[in-house]
């Protein structure tokens, strides 16, 4: 009898923790290595929200909690959905889990078949269709292309809903790429959903605040209210209130969906920390301001990054909408060798490459789903990406035929 089951064989470990605990393991023995691989801002958690988690312990809030989220929570999550998106829920729509993966796979392995079919458009995030795959289901991926700004078109979203369809996972700002849908744009894509109705929509707005320049967010079922029945809203305080460790993710859906996912819940971890949850709720009642104030410090970032690797020769970087990455193609690159003799095959190959000569580490774009790619945060310091970028244009100079 084999010790480890079937389903972990349909799945692979994260590239993202793989990349960011390979750059941590250089840097220990003793390598010069700047990490871009890590999805989480460079700011510290804000003082209020760090003195509301202090008090917390203080006033002995330390004990177990309602197994998907303190009724003072649950109120916050439907007053800010109510005031930034327009969507009224009540508590009884609301779960809090630790962190917005683990809400999505509860949602994932509360409503899956076998053999059912989840459309995940490509570029995704690495982790939806290992979810999916672990909670039975099929990944069926949708591909945007570069020349499509890496959005899905809704031709795209027909082409690939079949009868067996259960969930469309829809996440815009996107992680890896950045591109953000406008209101036109998501309404094209709620009217090819509003013609399946047997599709649910898992939207993914965790870089809902993360919005540059003249770009609006807004989410499927505040574009399209009819969807409202059938869509799970996905959010959490990690990126915009710079609490990734903290551990709070929530969703707002259906009460049969909520409570299903519940009953997952009570019987894996139970109920998030306690604190943190009385973190976000402060996160999420109190000031806003500073959300503002660290974009403006994203997009003076972002334009660094884009125009730095937008100078080398045989990558393209677009300029994205929102969250905190950019996915140059490295089309220009494929087949040419390295300095240190590596050949550039693919781009597993480049990153590969670059980490060891240059050392800068990105994940590479098969990771995410389209290739030839790689992504880059840029979550951290200027004077951070200006010397990476910099590591990165002498690495792809030295590249030869």
């Amino acid at each position: 009898m084999e010790l480890l089951s079937a389903t972990l064989a349909r799945v692979k470990p994260s590239p993202t923790i793989a990349v960011t605990t390979k750059a941590a393991e250089l840097k220990a023995a003793g390598r010069d290595v700047i990490g871009l691989g890590a999805g989480e801002p460079d700011f510290d958690t804000p003082q209020n929200i760090k003195d509301a988690a202090i008090a917390a312990i203080n006033s002995g809030k330390t004990k177990y909690t309602a197994v998907d989220g303190i009724p003072e929570l649950k109120q916050a999550i439907c007053d800010k959905l109510r005031r930034d998106n327009g969507l009224t829920y009540t508590p009884s729509q609301v779960s809090v889990g630790t962190g917005g993966k683990q809400i999505l796979y509860n949602a994932l392995m509360a409503t899956l078949n076998p053999g059912e079919e989840v459309v995940i458009p490509a570029p995704y995030w690495v982790s939806y269709p290992d979810m999916v795959l672990l909670a039975g289901g099929e990944p069926v991926i949708a591909t945007a292309t570069l020349e499509q700004d890496f959005k899905l078109t809704p031709e795209a979203l027909e082409a690939a809903i079949t009868p067996r369809t259960k969930w469309f996972i829809f996440n815009s700002p996107s992680n890896p790429t950045g591109a953000g849908y406008d209101r036109e744009e998501l309404k094209a894509l709620t009217d090819v959903l509003m013609r399946h109705p047997h599709v649910w929509v898992m939207t993914d707005d965790m870089y809902e605040h993360l919005a540059y320049d003249d770009f609006k967010f807004c989410t499927p079922a505040e574009v399209e209210p009819d969807l409202y029945d059938r869509t799970l809203t996905v959010n959490g305080v990690s990126k915009a209130y710079a609490m990734t460790g903290w551990r709070i993710g929530y969703a707002a859906g259906p009460e049969k969906l909520i409570g299903a996912m519940r009953k997952i819940q009570s019987q894996s971890t139970s109920n998030p920390c306690s604190v943190s949850q009385w973190a976000a709720v402060e996160a999420l009642n109190g000031p806003q301001e500073y959300i503002a104030s660290n974009n403006e410090m994203f997009v003076r970032r972002r334009n660094l990054v884009v125009e730095m690797l937008s100078a080398i020769d045989g990558v393209t970087c677009p300029k994205p909408e929102g969250a905190f990455y950019v996915y140059p193609s490295i089309a220009g690159l494929i087949g040419k060798t390295s300095d240190g003799g590596a050949k550039i095959a693919d781009d597993e190959a480049f990153a590969g490459a670059l980490l060891e000569e240059a050392g800068v580490a990105v994940v590479f774009g098969a990771a995410f789903g389209l290739s030839p790619n790689f992504r880059v945060s840029y979550a951290t310091s200027d004077a951070a990406l200006k010397e990476a970028c910099t590591r990165i244009q002498t690495f792809c100079e030295g590249l030869t035929d």
